[in-house]
């Protein structure tokens, strides 16, 4: 995961339970829980060639739902991996609901 060299912003996408996310999450992440991923991801990343970084708790289900993106079309993804370590990486906050 190399999201803190790109010249774009990222759009952050944590997919992980509603629980679990506003237990604590990376600053400016959308939560989009893995067991609705595949039927809303159009909805809320249309653009395919946007730069797009997933993350969840240890990087396992981040890691399917970068493979079926990257399946269906989408060209800039990758698996930051849990979202504690992300948000390190990318220098922003973790913020609690």
């Amino acid at each position: 995961m190399n999201a803190t060299k790109s010249a774009d912003p990222v759009l952050v996408i944590d997919v992980r339970s509603p629980g679990e996310f506003a237990a604590g999450h990376v600053e400016g992440s959308i939560n989009l829980p893995l067991t609705s991923f595949a039927q809303e991801i159009t909805r809320v990343a249309p653009d395919k060639t946007a730069p797009i970084v997933l993350c969840c708790a240890t990087g396992g289900r981040s890691g399917m739902a970068c493979s079926f993106m990257l399946q269906n079309g989408y060209t800039r993804v990758s698996n930051g991996g849990g979202a504690a370590s992300l948000a390190g990486q990318l220098m922003r906050p973790i913020v609690r609901d």
